[in-house]
Protein backbone atom coordinates (compact mmCIF):
# COMPACT_ATOMS: atom_id res chain seq x y z
CA UNK A 1 0.00 0.00 0.00
CA UNK A 2 1.47 3.47 -0.54
CA UNK A 3 -0.20 6.78 1.09
CA UNK A 4 -2.87 7.99 -1.86
CA UNK A 5 -3.84 3.91 -1.83
CA UNK A 6 -4.54 4.08 2.00
CA UNK A 7 -6.72 7.47 1.30
CA UNK A 8 -8.53 5.84 -1.71
CA UNK A 9 -9.20 2.51 0.16
CA UNK A 10 -11.25 4.66 2.95
CA UNK A 11 -13.27 6.69 0.61
CA UNK A 12 -14.38 3.19 -0.45
CA UNK A 13 -15.51 2.30 2.62
CA UNK A 14 -16.87 5.56 3.96
CA UNK A 15 -17.24 8.04 0.75
CA UNK A 16 -19.68 10.21 2.63
CA UNK A 17 -18.31 10.73 6.40
CA UNK A 18 -16.18 13.88 6.98
CA UNK A 19 -12.72 12.84 6.98
CA UNK A 20 -11.51 16.64 7.61
CA UNK A 21 -12.63 19.47 9.05
CA UNK A 22 -11.37 22.78 9.40
CA UNK A 23 -13.37 25.75 10.79
CA UNK A 24 -16.50 26.15 8.37
CA UNK A 25 -14.78 24.14 6.05
CA UNK A 26 -15.70 20.44 5.84
CA UNK A 27 -14.15 17.63 3.33
CA UNK A 28 -16.03 14.15 3.02
CA UNK A 29 -13.53 11.38 2.02
CA UNK A 30 -14.49 11.24 -1.96
CA UNK A 31 -14.12 15.31 -1.43
CA UNK A 32 -10.65 14.57 -0.29
CA UNK A 33 -9.73 12.34 -2.87
CA UNK A 34 -11.08 14.99 -6.02
CA UNK A 35 -8.78 17.48 -3.68
CA UNK A 36 -6.10 15.58 -3.79
CA UNK A 37 -6.17 14.89 -7.41
CA UNK A 38 -6.79 18.43 -8.35
CA UNK A 39 -3.72 18.74 -6.42
CA UNK A 40 -1.48 16.42 -8.24
CA UNK A 41 -3.12 18.13 -11.34
CA UNK A 42 -1.34 21.50 -10.07
CA UNK A 43 1.79 20.05 -9.58
CA UNK A 44 1.89 18.17 -12.92
CA UNK A 45 1.01 21.54 -14.55
CA UNK A 46 3.29 23.81 -13.09
CA UNK A 47 6.13 21.10 -14.05
CA UNK A 48 6.71 19.17 -11.01
CA UNK A 49 7.19 15.38 -11.32
CA UNK A 50 7.53 12.40 -10.08
CA UNK A 51 11.18 12.11 -7.88
CA UNK A 52 10.70 15.49 -7.27
CA UNK A 53 10.49 16.99 -4.08
CA UNK A 54 8.45 19.80 -2.67
CA UNK A 55 8.33 21.45 1.11
CA UNK A 56 4.98 22.06 2.92
CA UNK A 57 5.26 25.06 5.86
CA UNK A 58 1.66 25.74 6.67
CA UNK A 59 -0.08 25.95 9.98
CA UNK A 60 -2.79 23.18 10.48
CA UNK A 61 -4.82 23.83 7.29
CA UNK A 62 -6.37 21.59 4.52
CA UNK A 63 -4.06 22.81 2.31
CA UNK A 64 -1.58 20.92 3.74
CA UNK A 65 -3.73 17.65 3.68
CA UNK A 66 -4.49 18.21 0.13
CA UNK A 67 -0.49 19.17 -1.24
CA UNK A 68 0.80 16.58 0.89
CA UNK A 69 -1.84 13.74 -0.46
CA UNK A 70 -1.66 15.31 -3.79
CA UNK A 71 2.40 15.01 -3.92
CA UNK A 72 1.82 11.22 -2.62
CA UNK A 73 -0.43 10.68 -5.38
CA UNK A 74 2.12 12.24 -8.05
CA UNK A 75 5.03 9.91 -7.09
CA UNK A 76 6.73 13.14 -5.42
CA UNK A 77 8.30 13.39 -1.93
CA UNK A 78 6.84 15.57 0.48
CA UNK A 79 9.19 17.81 2.93
CA UNK A 80 7.43 19.43 5.45
CA UNK A 81 9.23 21.96 7.27
CA UNK A 82 8.59 23.79 10.89
CA UNK A 83 6.96 26.75 10.47
CA UNK A 84 8.33 28.22 13.60
CA UNK A 85 11.76 28.45 11.67
CA UNK A 86 13.80 31.47 11.02
CA UNK A 87 14.89 32.00 7.16
CA UNK A 88 18.30 31.09 7.89
CA UNK A 89 17.39 28.14 9.31
CA UNK A 90 14.75 27.33 6.23
CA UNK A 91 17.23 27.60 4.40
CA UNK A 92 18.93 25.16 5.10
CA UNK A 93 16.79 22.63 4.74
CA UNK A 94 15.62 23.56 1.60
CA UNK A 95 18.87 23.77 0.02
CA UNK A 96 19.96 20.21 2.06
CA UNK A 97 16.70 18.69 0.15
CA UNK A 98 17.20 20.06 -3.29
CA UNK A 99 13.08 20.99 -3.09
CA UNK A 100 11.75 22.24 -6.28
CA UNK A 101 8.86 24.29 -4.75
CA UNK A 102 7.19 25.35 -2.23
CA UNK A 103 3.53 25.05 -0.49
CA UNK A 104 3.50 27.84 2.07
CA UNK A 105 0.85 29.05 3.91
CA UNK A 106 0.46 33.07 2.71
CA UNK A 107 1.42 34.07 6.49
CA UNK A 108 4.64 32.57 6.17
CA UNK A 109 5.27 33.67 2.56
CA UNK A 110 7.82 36.09 3.49
CA UNK A 111 10.56 33.98 5.54
CA UNK A 112 9.90 31.25 2.51
CA UNK A 113 10.90 34.20 0.13
CA UNK A 114 13.69 35.57 2.33
CA UNK A 115 15.08 31.88 2.46
CA UNK A 116 15.20 30.74 -1.50
CA UNK A 117 13.59 33.52 -3.56
CA UNK A 118 14.73 31.91 -6.54
CA UNK A 119 11.39 28.64 -5.98
CA UNK A 120 8.51 28.69 -6.56
CA UNK A 121 5.63 29.62 -3.96
CA UNK A 122 2.60 27.96 -4.09
CA UNK A 123 0.50 29.88 -1.26
CA UNK A 124 -2.15 28.28 0.92
CA UNK A 125 -4.25 29.89 2.99
CA UNK A 126 -5.11 33.77 1.78
CA UNK A 127 -5.69 36.53 3.37
CA UNK A 128 -9.87 35.92 4.26
CA UNK A 129 -8.18 33.08 6.27
CA UNK A 130 -5.65 34.96 8.68
CA UNK A 131 -5.95 37.50 10.56
CA UNK A 132 -3.81 40.35 9.87
CA UNK A 133 -2.55 39.48 6.68
CA UNK A 134 -2.54 41.27 3.70
CA UNK A 135 -3.11 39.26 0.16
CA UNK A 136 -0.06 36.89 0.79
CA UNK A 137 -0.28 36.39 -3.62
CA UNK A 138 2.05 38.38 -4.78
CA UNK A 139 1.10 39.46 -8.62
CA UNK A 140 4.21 38.62 -10.28
CA UNK A 141 7.49 36.77 -9.36
CA UNK A 142 7.39 32.96 -8.26
CA UNK A 143 4.64 33.24 -6.22
CA UNK A 144 1.08 31.36 -7.30
CA UNK A 145 -2.20 30.94 -5.64
CA UNK A 146 -2.39 26.96 -4.79
CA UNK A 147 -5.93 27.27 -3.44
CA UNK A 148 -7.14 28.70 -6.35
CA UNK A 149 -5.38 26.27 -8.79
CA UNK A 150 -6.80 23.47 -7.08
CA UNK A 151 -9.99 24.87 -7.67
CA UNK A 152 -10.21 25.55 -11.14
CA UNK A 153 -7.98 22.04 -12.25
CA UNK A 154 -9.34 19.25 -13.74
CA UNK A 155 -8.74 16.08 -11.11
CA UNK A 156 -5.58 14.31 -11.88
CA UNK A 157 -5.26 10.15 -10.97
CA UNK A 158 -1.65 10.56 -10.60
CA UNK A 159 0.92 8.29 -11.17
CA UNK A 160 1.40 4.43 -10.22
CA UNK A 161 3.63 4.73 -6.86
CA UNK A 162 5.49 1.69 -6.01
CA UNK A 163 5.32 0.92 -1.83
CA UNK A 164 9.43 1.68 -2.15
CA UNK A 165 9.10 5.09 -3.74
CA UNK A 166 10.11 7.39 -0.73
CA UNK A 167 7.02 9.01 0.30
CA UNK A 168 8.98 11.66 3.16
CA UNK A 169 11.82 13.45 3.98
CA UNK A 170 11.42 14.62 7.59
CA UNK A 171 13.77 16.57 8.88
CA UNK A 172 15.42 16.40 12.64
CA UNK A 173 18.38 17.39 14.30
CA UNK A 174 21.26 15.26 15.05
CA UNK A 175 24.36 15.12 16.71
CA UNK A 176 26.27 17.94 15.18
CA UNK A 177 24.30 21.43 14.49
CA UNK A 178 22.70 20.63 10.87
CA UNK A 179 19.35 19.10 11.02
CA UNK A 180 18.99 15.54 9.34
CA UNK A 181 17.01 14.59 6.66
CA UNK A 182 14.97 11.09 7.52
CA UNK A 183 13.82 9.61 4.42
CA UNK A 184 10.76 7.25 4.93
CA UNK A 185 9.21 4.98 2.16
CA UNK A 186 5.38 4.80 1.23
CA UNK A 187 5.57 1.24 2.66
CA UNK A 188 7.18 2.42 5.97
CA UNK A 189 4.78 5.35 6.87
CA UNK A 190 1.88 3.18 5.63
CA UNK A 191 3.19 0.48 8.17
CA UNK A 192 3.26 3.31 11.20
CA UNK A 193 -1.26 3.08 11.57
CA UNK A 194 -0.57 -0.74 11.68
CA UNK A 195 1.34 -0.15 14.77
CA UNK A 196 -0.19 2.98 16.45
CA UNK A 197 -3.80 2.39 16.24
CA UNK A 198 -3.85 -1.36 18.36
CA UNK A 199 -1.31 0.36 20.57
CA UNK A 200 -3.78 2.71 22.05
CA UNK A 201 -7.15 1.32 20.31
CA UNK A 202 -8.02 3.83 17.67
CA UNK A 203 -11.40 3.20 16.16
CA UNK A 204 -12.92 3.87 12.78
CA UNK A 205 -15.55 5.94 14.68
CA UNK A 206 -13.17 8.37 16.50
CA UNK A 207 -12.67 12.04 15.94
CA UNK A 208 -8.95 13.60 16.01
CA UNK A 209 -8.10 16.41 16.86
CA UNK A 210 -4.99 18.29 15.41
CA UNK A 211 -3.97 20.89 17.35
CA UNK A 212 -0.39 20.20 17.86
CA UNK A 213 1.77 21.26 14.10
CA UNK A 214 0.84 18.65 12.00
CA UNK A 215 4.28 18.82 10.32
CA UNK A 216 5.65 17.27 13.21
CA UNK A 217 6.35 13.57 12.83
CA UNK A 218 3.67 12.11 15.40
CA UNK A 219 0.76 14.35 14.36
CA UNK A 220 1.13 13.88 11.16
CA UNK A 221 2.47 9.99 10.49
CA UNK A 222 1.20 8.30 14.03
CA UNK A 223 -1.88 10.60 14.44
CA UNK A 224 -3.49 11.95 11.00
CA UNK A 225 -2.10 8.82 8.87
CA UNK A 226 -4.05 6.70 11.69
CA UNK A 227 -7.17 8.41 11.29
CA UNK A 228 -7.26 7.87 7.44
CA UNK A 229 -6.02 4.84 7.71
CA UNK A 230 -9.25 3.74 9.42
CA UNK A 231 -11.74 6.27 8.21
CA UNK A 232 -12.14 8.42 11.19
CA UNK A 233 -12.42 11.94 11.30
CA UNK A 234 -9.11 14.72 11.49
CA UNK A 235 -10.34 17.99 13.15
CA UNK A 236 -7.81 20.71 12.87
CA UNK A 237 -6.55 23.75 14.53
CA UNK A 238 -4.71 26.01 12.87
CA UNK A 239 -2.34 27.03 15.83
CA UNK A 240 -2.60 25.68 19.88
CA UNK A 241 -4.39 28.29 21.93
CA UNK A 242 -5.46 26.74 25.54
CA UNK A 243 -9.00 28.21 25.30
CA UNK A 244 -9.48 26.87 21.81
CA UNK A 245 -8.02 23.64 22.13
CA UNK A 246 -11.14 23.08 24.92
CA UNK A 247 -13.58 24.83 23.08
CA UNK A 248 -12.91 22.65 19.64
CA UNK A 249 -13.07 19.44 21.84
CA UNK A 250 -16.49 20.47 22.91
CA UNK A 251 -18.06 21.82 19.89
CA UNK A 252 -16.66 18.74 17.56
CA UNK A 253 -17.20 16.42 19.91
CA UNK A 254 -13.82 15.34 20.22
CA UNK A 255 -12.63 11.77 21.11
CA UNK A 256 -8.56 11.59 20.54
CA UNK A 257 -5.94 13.97 21.38
CA UNK A 258 -2.34 14.12 21.19
CA UNK A 259 0.12 16.70 22.77
CA UNK A 260 2.67 17.35 24.43
CA UNK A 261 2.80 18.38 28.41
CA UNK A 262 2.61 21.61 28.31
CA UNK A 263 -0.47 21.34 26.09
CA UNK A 264 -2.65 19.91 28.54
CA UNK A 265 -0.94 22.32 31.25
CA UNK A 266 -1.46 25.70 29.96
CA UNK A 267 -5.82 25.54 30.00
CA UNK A 268 -4.99 25.03 33.38
CA UNK A 269 -2.75 28.08 34.07
CA UNK A 270 -4.35 30.30 31.67
CA UNK A 271 -8.33 30.02 30.54
CA UNK A 272 -9.92 31.65 33.15
CA UNK A 273 -12.89 29.67 32.79
CA UNK A 274 -11.27 26.45 33.62
CA UNK A 275 -9.22 28.29 37.09
CA UNK A 276 -13.02 29.26 38.29
CA UNK A 277 -15.14 25.84 36.97
CA UNK A 278 -12.98 22.87 35.72
CA UNK A 279 -16.56 21.85 34.00
CA UNK A 280 -17.15 25.40 32.21
CA UNK A 281 -16.02 22.81 29.19
CA UNK A 282 -17.98 19.97 28.83
CA UNK A 283 -14.49 17.32 27.49
CA UNK A 284 -16.94 13.66 27.77
CA UNK A 285 -16.56 12.51 24.32
CA UNK A 286 -13.06 12.27 25.36
CA UNK A 287 -11.53 8.56 25.31
CA UNK A 288 -8.34 9.12 24.41
CA UNK A 289 -5.68 11.65 25.35
CA UNK A 290 -2.45 11.31 24.00
CA UNK A 291 0.85 12.72 25.72
CA UNK A 292 4.54 12.58 24.32
CA UNK A 293 7.61 14.59 24.13
CA UNK A 294 8.50 14.58 27.66
CA UNK A 295 8.11 12.56 30.35
CA UNK A 296 4.98 12.86 32.45
CA UNK A 297 6.06 12.47 36.84
CA UNK A 298 3.73 11.17 39.14
CA UNK A 299 2.31 14.69 40.24
CA UNK A 300 2.09 15.93 36.83
CA UNK A 301 0.03 13.05 35.75
CA UNK A 302 -2.05 13.18 38.70
CA UNK A 303 -2.89 16.67 38.14
CA UNK A 304 -3.68 16.04 34.31
CA UNK A 305 -5.98 13.21 35.14
CA UNK A 306 -8.16 15.34 37.92
CA UNK A 307 -8.18 18.50 35.87
CA UNK A 308 -9.29 16.33 32.43
CA UNK A 309 -11.51 14.28 34.93
CA UNK A 310 -10.36 11.25 33.10
CA UNK A 311 -7.89 7.99 33.64
CA UNK A 312 -7.30 7.25 29.93
CA UNK A 313 -4.15 9.03 29.67
CA UNK A 314 -1.40 7.15 27.29
CA UNK A 315 2.25 8.44 27.15
CA UNK A 316 4.00 7.77 24.27
CA UNK A 317 7.75 7.58 23.00
CA UNK A 318 9.14 7.47 19.25
CA UNK A 319 11.60 8.74 17.24
CA UNK A 320 11.39 10.69 13.98
CA UNK A 321 14.00 8.12 12.41
CA UNK A 322 11.44 5.02 12.79
CA UNK A 323 8.71 6.91 11.55
CA UNK A 324 8.07 7.62 15.13
CA UNK A 325 7.11 4.38 16.02
CA UNK A 326 8.47 3.10 19.73
CA UNK A 327 7.36 2.54 23.23
CA UNK A 328 3.40 3.28 24.86
CA UNK A 329 2.69 3.27 28.61
CA UNK A 330 -1.08 2.45 29.03
CA UNK A 331 -3.65 4.37 31.81
CA UNK A 332 -3.46 1.08 33.89
CA UNK A 333 0.57 2.26 34.54
CA UNK A 334 0.58 6.25 34.24
CA UNK A 335 0.60 6.43 38.18
CA UNK A 336 2.69 3.50 39.09
CA UNK A 337 5.36 3.52 36.33
CA UNK A 338 4.87 7.66 36.02
CA UNK A 339 7.71 8.93 34.08
CA UNK A 340 8.27 5.60 32.53
CA UNK A 341 8.14 4.90 28.56
CA UNK A 342 6.75 1.59 29.29
CA UNK A 343 8.23 -2.40 28.98
CA UNK A 344 8.53 -3.34 25.51
CA UNK A 345 7.84 -1.94 22.01
CA UNK A 346 4.13 -1.61 20.68
CA UNK A 347 2.82 -3.54 18.30
CA UNK A 348 4.94 -4.24 15.28
CA UNK A 349 8.13 -2.35 17.38
CA UNK A 350 11.01 -4.72 19.12
CA UNK A 351 13.02 -2.94 21.46
CA UNK A 352 16.60 -3.93 23.60
CA UNK A 353 18.09 -1.65 26.15
CA UNK A 354 21.73 -2.52 25.44
CA UNK A 355 24.54 -2.03 28.24
CA UNK A 356 27.83 -0.94 27.62
CA UNK A 357 29.35 -4.31 27.05
CA UNK A 358 26.70 -5.26 24.19
CA UNK A 359 24.52 -7.15 26.76
CA UNK A 360 20.90 -7.24 26.83
CA UNK A 361 20.40 -4.65 30.13
CA UNK A 362 18.86 -6.66 33.31
CA UNK A 363 16.27 -5.12 36.37
CA UNK A 364 18.02 -1.82 37.51
CA UNK A 365 20.89 -1.70 35.06
CA UNK A 366 21.04 1.03 32.46
CA UNK A 367 21.78 0.87 28.69
CA UNK A 368 20.98 2.80 25.13
CA UNK A 369 17.42 2.17 24.00
CA UNK A 370 17.38 0.61 20.74
CA UNK A 371 14.38 -0.15 18.04
CA UNK A 372 13.19 -2.31 15.36
CA UNK A 373 10.24 -2.20 13.24
CA UNK A 374 9.41 -1.85 9.61
CA UNK A 375 8.93 1.80 9.74
CA UNK A 376 12.62 2.36 10.24
CA UNK A 377 13.95 5.10 7.82
CA UNK A 378 16.20 4.38 4.99
CA UNK A 379 19.01 6.74 6.37
CA UNK A 380 20.02 10.35 6.65
CA UNK A 381 19.49 12.15 3.26
CA UNK A 382 22.94 12.54 1.93
CA UNK A 383 25.14 11.21 4.76
CA UNK A 384 26.08 7.56 4.45
CA UNK A 385 28.74 8.19 7.43
CA UNK A 386 25.71 9.12 10.15
CA UNK A 387 23.22 6.44 8.98
CA UNK A 388 25.81 3.90 9.59
CA UNK A 389 26.65 5.18 13.22
CA UNK A 390 22.82 4.97 14.06
CA UNK A 391 22.48 1.13 12.09
CA UNK A 392 23.00 -1.91 13.79
CA UNK A 393 22.06 -4.52 11.38
CA UNK A 394 18.09 -3.95 11.38
CA UNK A 395 17.61 -2.13 14.39
CA UNK A 396 17.86 2.13 15.10
CA UNK A 397 20.22 2.75 17.90
CA UNK A 398 18.52 5.90 19.82
CA UNK A 399 20.74 7.61 21.56
CA UNK A 400 18.92 7.30 24.72
CA UNK A 401 20.15 6.20 27.94
CA UNK A 402 17.48 3.86 29.67
CA UNK A 403 17.21 2.49 33.27
CA UNK A 404 15.20 -0.32 33.69
CA UNK A 405 13.21 -1.28 36.98
CA UNK A 406 12.60 -4.30 38.72
CA UNK A 407 9.46 -5.16 36.52
CA UNK A 408 11.30 -4.17 33.23
CA UNK A 409 10.04 -0.82 32.92
CA UNK A 410 11.85 1.71 30.89
CA UNK A 411 12.72 5.15 32.00
CA UNK A 412 14.99 7.89 29.91
CA UNK A 413 18.05 9.00 32.22
CA UNK A 414 20.08 10.78 29.81
CA UNK A 415 20.41 11.96 26.35
CA UNK A 416 23.32 11.12 24.46
CA UNK A 417 23.29 13.55 22.26
CA UNK A 418 21.98 16.32 24.29
CA UNK A 419 18.70 16.95 23.36
CA UNK A 420 16.53 19.23 25.42
CA UNK A 421 12.73 18.62 24.77
CA UNK A 422 10.62 21.94 25.76
CA UNK A 423 7.18 21.94 25.14
CA UNK A 424 7.70 18.64 22.82
CA UNK A 425 9.87 20.76 20.71
CA UNK A 426 13.56 19.12 20.32
CA UNK A 427 16.22 21.22 20.90
CA UNK A 428 19.95 20.67 19.66
CA UNK A 429 22.24 22.79 22.03
CA UNK A 430 25.06 22.21 19.08
CA UNK A 431 22.57 24.34 17.30
CA UNK A 432 21.90 26.95 19.91
CA UNK A 433 25.77 27.30 20.95
CA UNK A 434 26.75 27.95 17.72
CA UNK A 435 24.14 31.22 17.33
CA UNK A 436 25.13 32.16 20.87
CA UNK A 437 28.85 32.26 19.80
CA UNK A 438 28.04 34.87 17.16
CA UNK A 439 27.14 37.74 20.11
CA UNK A 440 29.98 39.70 20.64
CA UNK A 441 30.26 39.47 23.96
CA UNK A 442 30.19 35.61 24.10
CA UNK A 443 33.74 34.30 24.66
CA UNK A 444 32.61 30.66 24.99
CA UNK A 445 29.51 28.85 25.89
CA UNK A 446 27.65 25.59 26.48
CA UNK A 447 23.38 25.04 26.21
CA UNK A 448 22.15 23.07 28.92
CA UNK A 449 18.63 22.36 30.25
CA UNK A 450 16.62 23.17 33.83
CA UNK A 451 13.80 21.06 34.89
CA UNK A 452 10.47 22.67 33.84
CA UNK A 453 7.25 21.82 35.75
CA UNK A 454 5.26 22.81 32.46
CA UNK A 455 7.70 22.77 29.85
CA UNK A 456 9.35 19.56 30.58
CA UNK A 457 12.63 21.07 30.65
CA UNK A 458 13.46 24.86 29.99
CA UNK A 459 16.91 26.15 27.59
CA UNK A 460 19.43 27.63 29.68
CA UNK A 461 23.03 28.97 28.28
CA UNK A 462 25.94 29.11 30.34
CA UNK A 463 27.90 32.27 29.40
CA UNK A 464 31.51 32.62 29.63
CA UNK A 465 31.21 36.55 28.37
CA UNK A 466 34.69 38.72 26.58
CA UNK A 467 36.31 40.39 29.61
CA UNK A 468 34.72 42.99 30.49
CA UNK A 469 31.70 42.46 28.95
CA UNK A 470 28.52 40.87 30.10
CA UNK A 471 25.40 39.74 28.84
CA UNK A 472 21.86 40.44 29.93
CA UNK A 473 19.36 37.50 29.04
CA UNK A 474 17.02 39.40 27.18
CA UNK A 475 19.71 41.14 25.53
CA UNK A 476 20.79 37.50 24.10
CA UNK A 477 17.34 36.64 23.04
CA UNK A 478 16.91 39.92 20.93
CA UNK A 479 20.20 39.00 19.44
CA UNK A 480 19.22 35.16 19.14
CA UNK A 481 15.33 36.17 17.57
CA UNK A 482 16.33 35.94 14.00
CA UNK A 483 18.82 33.13 13.65
CA UNK A 484 16.62 30.99 16.10
CA UNK A 485 13.50 29.54 16.35
CA UNK A 486 11.83 31.23 19.45
CA UNK A 487 11.63 27.89 21.07
CA UNK A 488 15.26 26.85 21.14
CA UNK A 489 16.33 30.44 22.61
CA UNK A 490 17.32 30.50 26.12
CA UNK A 491 14.87 31.83 28.83
CA UNK A 492 18.12 31.76 31.22
CA UNK A 493 21.83 33.25 31.36
CA UNK A 494 23.96 32.03 33.38
CA UNK A 495 27.61 34.00 33.90
CA UNK A 496 30.46 31.92 34.72
CA UNK A 497 34.42 32.48 34.55
CA UNK A 498 35.73 29.25 32.64
CA UNK A 499 33.71 26.28 31.76
CA UNK A 500 34.42 22.56 33.19
CA UNK A 501 35.82 20.30 30.65
CA UNK A 502 37.58 16.91 30.66
CA UNK A 503 41.35 16.19 29.74
CA UNK A 504 39.90 16.30 25.86
CA UNK A 505 38.38 19.30 26.19
CA UNK A 506 35.16 18.47 26.05
CA UNK A 507 32.80 20.15 28.53
CA UNK A 508 31.39 18.37 30.87
CA UNK A 509 27.96 19.77 30.81
CA UNK A 510 26.57 17.40 33.93
CA UNK A 511 28.94 18.85 36.11
CA UNK A 512 26.89 22.28 34.79
CA UNK A 513 23.56 20.26 34.89
CA UNK A 514 24.33 19.78 38.96
CA UNK A 515 25.32 23.18 39.56
CA UNK A 516 22.04 24.31 37.98
CA UNK A 517 19.66 22.25 39.86
CA UNK A 518 21.85 22.84 43.10
CA UNK A 519 21.11 26.66 42.85
CA UNK A 520 17.06 25.54 42.09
Amino acid sequence: MNLSTMLESSARKFPHKEALVYRERRYTYSELVEASQRAAAVFRDVGITRGDRVAVMTYNTPGFVIAAFGLWRSGITLVPVNHKLAATEVRYLLEHSAVVAVVVDAALEGVVAEAAPELLRLVTEGADEVDGVGPGIAAAGRSRDFDALVETATPWIGVSVGESEIGQILYTSGTTSNPKGCVHTHRGLSTVPTYTVPAVGFKTTDRLLLAMPIWHASPLNNWFLSAIFMGATSVLLREYEPREFLRVVESEKITVFFGAPIAYLAPLRTVSEWVSDPMAYDLSSMRLWVVGGAPVGAGMMRTMRGAYRSGAFYQVYGMSEMGPVGTVLGPEDQESKAGSIGSAGMPGVDSRVVTENGTDARPGEVGELWLRSDTRMLGYLGDAEASAGVFVDDWYVTGDVVRLDSDGYMFIVDRLRDVIITGGENVYSLEVEESVRQHPHVQDVAVISRLHPEWGETIVAVVVTQPDKSLEVQELRDFLTPLLARYKIPREVVLRPSLPRNPSGKVTKHILRVELAAQS
